[in-house]
Formats: structure tokens, C-alpha cells, sequence
């Protein structure tokens, strides 16, 4: 293997899959994709509901957890990120959503250029493979599927006819600009298989003679001199350190924890923190890290009569077989479904300039992911703060490349996030208590009835909250103190360096993160190829 490049990926998630295919569509440029964890050949990731098996095992997920947080009631959470190829995208929800109108635009608000929604949307557009072809606003003939989803539930519908009843009006689709509705979501799907960027990007390319992939190369910093960066240095286990020239540029790919962590092993990040772990100071940069945040999930419960859901057929061994049977010869059924089926996106408060909060709607309940489904019939809609005012870090402990970093987010520590999150219970307890439901006599499981007034709702929130494992902005785009990179993605103060992923994001999209990821990268690798100032 040379170990010279022209450019060279660290992460091969989301971003760097869609690197690797764009860069090396140039036959004249090396590319080489490193990647911590290892193939993505194992079945439980192709199957959708394979995230049971492939979150929280450290065979694919990196498997952090999060500090302590006052407001949420003390408790850390376990902190997903893929740790295989495809990245998240090999074990998340695998729910297409673009993010609202007003998203994009705030970031061009801030001074970067060609982040609006109007400039983006064509991006969108030449990714998406939409089943129904090019209608509805989306795309045909990307590499990225999107299909609709292949079951469907009489709970989920009532609960579809209760918010509409409560002024939140169905809606075919998402994904044009106001979200402001309610459907089912649509899936980075093929036929009732996961579509990671994997499948989408990487497996299309994997032969060219340009294109290297290593596996199981965990990046331990940047080589820097004179402020412009060489290339990457990287072991691989039981063996030699190795570097790797990058004659025109690395691309940080690791995602919202990864790409700061690499950063300020590498010298680059706050002074502080850097010289109280012994690190070298390259290049002062205060924001690497900084500005985490991440939708904060309150999971609301109830149980329900007369209906059935994802808990009866789990919880039997004649209902399991069925499902296998169904998913075996048709493709269709409970196997084929993302963790939520159902969304809603909705104002808190009049006040709201955008829809700001969103449900994510579960025909089943259970104690905490990974647990065993409830014994009884139950639904979870969960809501979500879509524009949380908390802000977190992401700062190494040590300076040792392999020990996971300190991860603060911070969670409902404003009384912005607060107030949206007793808002947001309160307004799924009028969907539950609609006439659509009433049928099903809904009884409110967690937090339960008892919970009333707005300080114990609040306590409640932090009780219940949970993450959609949406991390971002820790290597922010802008022109402010804390910016990181500039709306080229290029590291501001550091030449032939970039970071492209979700990390680079100002403030996060409205709703799943991954669909976005994809469209920053698509922006990048642009950047890229065409020297663009």
C-alpha cells in the first residue's frame, strides 16, 4: 500500500463513504478511507430491525456514554455512534429528513454562503432515490433511497387522527420546507433492507484502483508542520504505527465526537485543555469541541386496550415467528420498521417563528432501549425540543488516542429547553386524550397522571429524557469566535485541512441528522473538486 495520498478521509460514516465515492471518481487522485471499526458484513445490519442488536455492542457502536447531567435527574446516557463501515448509517433509525426551510437559512444568516435553503435543495434532489420517483419534491436516481414505509398500524393511525384533532393536519409527506404536519416517515430503504452509505457510496466504488479502505485504523493525531497538515498517523492492532501523506488535503469525517477529539489530540483546540493533558499547542482554536447539542427525547407512555402493538406480538413466540415469516418471504412487516413510524412537527408555543418541537411515535414501550418490551399493550410517543438553547463539549480526558473523550451535553440546562419540554408533554396529553383514542382507552403509563404542575413535569422531562443520538456542532461553521471551519469546511488557521460532517453544523436541523450529514458532504466534496473560495 503507498503510503502517499492526494487526499486522505478519516471515518468512514455517512460523510466519508460520499468522500471516498466523489473523490476517486477522478482517476488522476489517490484516496485513502480510514476506518476504527470494521466491515459491515454482519446480517443484523441489513435487517432494519437489526439496531436492536448493532446499538450498544461494541462490535459496531463505539459505545459512550455521556456525563452526569443535573437536569436529567443525575443520570449519564449511553452514547451511540457507529464504530463500522457506514457509520451511523449502519445502525441508525434510517429516517429520511431534510431538516425545515429555516433551518438551512439561519445558517446563511450567519454569513455562510450557499447554506440556504434554495442552495441546498438541488443537493437534496440529485441524492435522493425516491421510490415514487421524482414526485412529491424529492429526487430520482441518487444513490440515496428513500422509501415509504412497509407496515402499518391502527394505533399509529388514531394517533395520526388524534393530532389532527388537535390542529396538527395529516400530511402525505415531509421534507418541503415547513414540516408543520403529520406522516408516517420515510426510510433510507431498499426493499425492505437498510440503505447505508455503504450500499449507497462506498460498495458501487470499492474496486477502484484509486480508492484504499482500511479497516480497523484507529487515527491517533495529525501530523502538522507550519500549520499546514501532512497527513494522518494511525495504528491498526498488534500492529506498527503508520502514516499517511495526504499531498492535497485530510478530511475529518469522525463525526460530532470523533473529528474535535482527533483535533485537539492533534495540538488543535482550546490552549487549556490542551496543555493541561501535556499536548502540544499547534494552534489555539477555542471552539473545537464546543457548541454540542443534540434532540432531547421526553419518551411520554400509555398504555392502550382493545389494539394490537409491537409488545403482544414480541412478547409471543407464535407472533415472533410470524413477523420472522413475513419479513422472510415479503420483505414487509414489524422487521422492516425504524424505531419510530410515526412523526408529527408542531409550534410549542403560538410564539414559534417554525414548527419547534416533533414527536416520534412507537407502537410498543419498554423501560429503556435494550430492554424487554412491556407485558402489556402500550404506545410511546416521544417528543423533541428541535431547536435546544443548551449547549455542551466534547474534551479529551487524556492523551491517549484510544480513551474515550468527556462528553457534556448539557441537556435542559436552560429554561428555554424546560419550558419546550413541559410544552411538549402537555400538548401530547391533549393528542392522547382526543376522540381518535378514546377507543383504545389510553391511560398514561410514564410519567403518569400524577404529574400536574409545571415544576414536576419539568422533573419529569430529565426523568424520562432520552437521545435521538443526534450530536452536532462541535467543529461549527461561521465567521465567530467559536467557529472552527468556514462555510468552505476548510480549519480555520490550519491549511489542507478540512472537517466535513455534522460536526461542522451551526445549530442542528430540524428532525434525524443522517439525510443532512449526506448533503454537507455532497457540499464538500464540491468544495473540494473545484478549489472554490
Amino acid at each position: 500500500m503507498p503510503a502517499a495520498f492526494d487526499y486522505v478521509i478519516v471515518g468512514a460514516g455517512s460523510a466519508g463513504c460520499l468522500l471516498a465515492n466523489r473523490l476517486s471518481a477522478d482517476p488522476e487522485a489517490s484516496v485513502l478511507l480510514l476506518e476504527a471499526g470494521g466491515g459491515d458484513d454482519w446480517f443484523w445490519i441489513r435487517i432494519p430491525v437489526g439496531y436492536l442488536y448493532t446499538i450498544a455492542n461494541p462490535r459496531t457502536d463505539w459505545c459512550y456514554q455521556t456525563e452526569p447531567d443535573a437536569h436529567l435527574a443525575g443520570r449519564s446516557i449511553h452514547y451511540a455512534r457507529g464504530r463500522v463501515l457506514g457509520g451511523c448509517s449502519s445502525i441508525n433509525a434510517m429516517i429520511h429528513m431534510r431538516g425545515q426551510k429555516e433551518d438551512w437559512d439561519h445558517w446563511a444568516s450567519l454569513g455562510n454562503r450557499g447554506w440556504s435553503w434554495d442552495e441546498v435543495l438541488p443537493d437534496f434532489r440529485k441524492l435522493e432515490d425516491y421510490e415514487g420517483g421524482a414526485a412529491e419534491g424529492y429526487g430520482a436516481g441518487g444513490e440515496v433511497r428513500v422509501e415509504n414505509p412497509r407496515v402499518r398500524w391502527q394505533i399509529i393511525d388514531a394517533w395520526r387522527a388524534a393530532a389532527a384533532e388537535c390542529g396538527i393536519p395529516a400530511v402525505s409527506t415531509f421534507n418541503r420546507g415547513d414540516n408543520f404536519g403529520c406522516a408516517y416517515f420515510q426510510m433510507t430503504q431498499r426493499r425492505g433492507r437498510r440503505w447505508s452509505a455503504v450500499d449507497a457510496f462506498l460498495r458501487p466504488v470499492r474496486q477502484r484502483p484509486n480508492l484504499e479502505v482500511v479497516t480497523g485504523a484507529l487515527v491517533t493525531r495529525l501530523r502538522v508542520k507550519h500549520r499546514a497538515v501532512l497527513g494522518v498517523e494511525y495504528g491498526r492492532a498488534g500492529g506498527e504505527p503508520r502514516f499517511a501523506e495526504a499531498r492535497r488535503e485530510t478530511i475529518l469525517a469522525a463525526g460530532a465526537i470523533g473529528s474535535p477529539q482527533i483535533l485537539q489530540l492533534s495540538g488543535i483546540g482550546p490552549g487549556s485543555l490542551l496543555q493541561r493533558h501535556g499536548i502540544p499547542v499547534l494552534h489555539d482554536l477555542p471552539g473545537v469541541g464546543e457548541n454540542l447539542h443534540d434532540h432531547l427525547q421526553i419518551r411520554m407512555q400509555f398504555k392502550v386496550r382493545n389494539v394490537r402493538t409491537l409488545n403482544g406480538l414480541a412478547n409471543s413466540p407464535f407472533g415472533r415467528l410470524a413477523m420472522g415469516l413475513e419479513y422472510l418471504f415479503f420483505r414487509t412487516g414489524p422487521l422492516t420498521m425504524p424505531p419510530s413510524q410515526l412523526g408529527a412537527f408542531a409550534k410549542s408555543d403560538p410564539s414559534q417563528p417554525t414548527p419547534n418541537i416533533e414527536w416520534h411515535v412507537q407502537p410498543l414501550s419498554l423501560d429503556r432501549f435494550g430492554d424487554p418490551l412491556h407485558p402489556f399493550p402500550a404506545i410511546t410517543p416521544s417528543v423533541c425540543n428541535l431547536r435546544p438553547s443548551s449547549r455542551g463539549w466534547v474534551r479529551i480526558r487524556s492523551a491517549d488516542p484510544a480513551a474515550h473523550p468527556e462528553i457534556k451535553l448539557n441537556y435542559l440546562a436552560s429554561d428555554e429547553d424546560r419550558r419546550v419540554a413541559v410544552d411538549g408533554m402537555r400538548f401530547t396529553r391533549r393528542i392522547m386524550a382526543a376522540q381518535a383514542l378514546a377507543r383504545y382507552a389510553p391511560e398514561e403509563f410514564r410519567p403518569g397522571p400524577a404529574v400536574q404542575d409545571d415544576a414536576a413535569l419539568a422533573r419529569a422531562a430529565g426523568e424520562l429524557g432520552t437521545t435521538i443520538f443526534h450530536p452536532v456542532g462541535t467543529c461549527k461553521m461561521g465567521n465567530d469566535p467559536l467557529a472552527v471551519v468556514d462555510d468552505r469546511l476548510r480549519v480555520r488557521g490550519i491549511a489542507r485541512l478540512r472537517v466535513i460532517d455534522a460536526s461542522i453544523m451551526p445549530r442542528i436541523t430540524s428532525g434525524n441528522t443522517n439525510s443532512p450529514t449526506y448533503l454537507i458532504a455532497e457540499k464538500g466534496a464540491g468544495f473540494i473538486r473545484s478549489g472554490a473560495r
